[in-house]
């Protein structure tokens, strides 16, 4: 059995978490399965935007327990190698060259939630839960704080972090964790018309560039980022997208990406 399922349509990849007996938990194999599957939509060149989504109740429970709990009969060097296995996901999402829409229709806890946190937009159901819970089992939220950090702030990310606490979808919305709430109904609908619009109406090239820098400048001093950007801006202008873009724009014709 495949725990990922991977189909294109309309210049999207949809991939899915197929575990759904385990809510989807992130096991090293699902875990490996994905990376391989993304980095099938990244060499794709018809592939203009990803979107991860998950069968069954759960979009992910987070990390497979009883797979935790034989790694603690490992050496330190090969929970290192495991950690690192998961972060390399998370960071190959999180620097992703196409946008990653995230379609929750089920909770999101734990790791399940970083990987939620690690795409750059997120739609969910009123009735999905977000939660960082491995302080409630001894555990840390590890690789995900580095990027909960930067996504909604140190005040938010320690209560979130530190209590473990559960919150519904209209309140990872109001602090930025997620984007979106969609009825069940119509969410795989405004998902699709969100990747559409993407699609057609901007340039691949100009939101990989965008997605990437917002990335890197972040690390940078501020006279380094700025001279980083000033660098990229003139690189744009010489672009073929920029070109045809601005083309377009001046001869009042609708440019279709």
């Amino acid at each position: 059995m495949s725990y990922i399922l991977y189909n294109v349509k309309d210049r999207t990849a949809f991939i899915t978490l197929n575990r759904p007996e385990k809510r989807n938990a992130l096991s090293h194999e699902l875990v490996s399965e994905l990376k391989s599957a993304l980095e099938k939509a990244e060499q794709d060149d018809e592939v203009k935007v990803v979107v991860l989504n998950a069968a069954g109740e759960a979009f992910s429970a987070g990390a497979d327990l009883a797979y935790l709990q034989q790694l603690q009969n490992f050496s330190y060097e090969q929970n290192v190698n495991d950690s690192l296995h998961l972060k390399e996901l998370f960071l190959m999402i999180y620097e992703f060259r196409k946008v990653v829409i995230a379609q929750v229709e089920g909770h999101a806890l734990a790791g399940g939630c970083g990987l939620a946190t690690v795409c750059d937009f997120v739609f969910a159901v009123p009735e999905a839960k977000f939660g960082y819970t491995e302080v409630k089992i001894g555990f840390i939220p590890a690789i995900v704080m580095v990027f909960l950090l930067r996504k909604i702030g140190e005040g938010r990310a320690k209560s979130l972090l530190l209590t473990g606490t559960l919150i519904a979808a209209q309140e990872a919305a109001a602090i930025g964790l997620i984007n979106a709430v969609v009825g069940k109904k119509k969410i795989a609908d405004e998902v699709q018309r969100f990747a559409h619009e993407l699609v057609y109406t901007n340039s691949g090239s100009s939101m990989s560039i965008t997605k990437q820098m917002i990335g890197k400048v972040q690390s940078l001093a501020l006279d380094d980022a700025l001279n980083f950007a000033a660098e990229m801006n003139a690189k744009a202008r010489a672009s073929e997208d920029c070109r045809r873009g601005i083309q377009a724009f001046l001869g009042k014709e609708k440019i279709r990406w």
